[in-house]
């Protein structure tokens, strides 16, 4: 035991060490420090104290519940590389499980392989989790698996710097309001970020590839998602589903599966200086959503830029500034950088294709073409949809480099 201040002291911890009764022992505000080698879990922290490993050190819980729990405020647990826990989802089995009394938790430079739930903040508001890597069960369905991050009604957690693959969702939150995920990055699962009811929340500069989902928003509103990045995720980059009132800013899809955004019953969002490339859709835009502002944003090679179920006229430009199209054929006379003419995505057509898909047999038609022609011609005949009145000449300068 080696003095660390007035009252607070250091454990040191060698392998073969029961480490429970090394917990039970320890005082408030002593270090608990694990010698390189293989820790028998689980344990319980139920005090204030600092759980650190030196390198190579490594708690391994028997394969049933959770390898390390936490019920006190204000635990440290740094360094340590965590594996064997339990596989039952109600039971939330994980690498650390921080209850609703232990506020405060700092969880930081650990490697949590193969774990259920890598760490799951139960109600642990004000925690950080920080510059983990994670990595799940790779050998169970997405619907089995646990996910990276777990935050229920944690209100001011951070997650920050990880490194999350594997499992069903990187960060998964549900109930909880001021949280931030920044600098996070996601591989191999369903949804990087998933949010459920969960307000005044920010997501900043992470990165998803090649998972189905980017950022999944649901029912949630107040957000600040900027400079994130998505490529290649298989269904959406990202996907706003019932979110109302957020701020869209600065993000890159590139490559997506199927649509770079979809917006589904969401209001009142601004969508501003994104970058959207080489989806099939660029943006689905369905179910009622109203009052959102889209502007400054680059739409740029989506084999259809916009999808847009409704009747309804939608002007997708604010105060003579719009989007970028790549394959607007516009053309700016006087040289302010503002096409001289609207730019229409979409026309009869494609509303017809949308609304009965059969009839894309006679795309080529000489009747389909004569539609085209005509709206083309005659844009009164529009039975609704999206229209640019000041499309951008060059697209915006992105905030981040979010190269593949």
């Amino acid at each position: 035991m080696v003095s660390n201040g007035m009252s607070a002291a250091e454990h040191g911890v060698p392998p073969g060490t029961l480490l429970q009764p090394v917990i039970d022992a320890a005082a408030p505000g002593d270090t608990i420090r694990l010698t390189a080698g293989r820790h028998a879990g689980p344990v319980v922290i139920d005090r204030t104290l600092s759980l650190v490993g030196e390198p190579g050190a490594v708690i391994t819980g028997p394969g049933t519940g959770s390898v390390v729990t936490v019920t006190a405020p204000d635990v440290r647990i740094h360094g340590l590389e965590i594996s064997g826990s339990g596989t039952d989802l109600a039971a939330m089995d994980s690498a650390i499980l921080v209850r609703e009394s232990a506020l405060r938790a700092d969880v930081r430079d650990n490697h949590l392989v193969g774990n259920l739930f890598g760490v799951y903040l139960h109600g642990a508001g004000d925690s950080i989790v920080q510059d983990n890597v994670i990595t799940g069960r790779k050998d169970m369905r997405l619907a089995e698996a646990g996910n990276g991050v777990s935050i229920w009604n944690a209100p001011g957690a951070a997650v920050i710097g990880n490194t999350i693959s594997h499992g069903r969702d990187g960060i998964y939150v549900r109930v909880s309001n001021r949280n931030t995920f920044e600098r996070n990055t996601f591989s191999d699962l369903r949804f990087a970020i998933h949010y459920m009811y969960t307000h005044d929340s920010r997501i900043i500069g992470n990165t998803s590839r090649g998972n189905h989902v980017g950022w999944a928003i649901m029912f949630s509103k107040g957000l600040e998602i900027r400079d994130n990045v998505s490529i290649g995720d298989r269904d959406h980059g990202l996907m706003l589903n019932a979110t109302n009132e957020s701020q869209v800013v600065g993000n890159t899809v590139r490559d997506g599966g199927e649509k770079c955004v979809f917006i589904y019953n969401a209001n009142r969002n601004r969508f501003d200086s994104n970058w959207f490339e080489g989806c099939p859709i660029g943006v689905h835009f369905t179910a009622g959503s109203e009052g959102n502002a889209l502007v400054g944003n680059a739409f740029v090679a989506n084999r259809m830029q916009i999808k847009y179920v409704g009747t309804r006229h939608l002007d997708w430009a604010s105060e003579g500034r719009g989007n970028y199209w790549s394959d607007n054929p516009a053309y700016d006379l006087d040289g302010d950088g503002i096409g001289d003419r609207p730019y229409r995505p979409n026309d009869v057509m494609d509303e017809i294709l949308w609304t009965l898909p059969q009839a894309k047999v006679l795309v080529s038609s000489p009747a389909v073409q004569m539609v085209r022609w005509a709206q083309a011609r005659f844009p009164a005949l529009s039975t609704g949809g999206v229209v640019d009145s000041a499309p951008l000449m060059r697209p915006p300068q992105m905030s981040r480099d979010a190269s593949p």
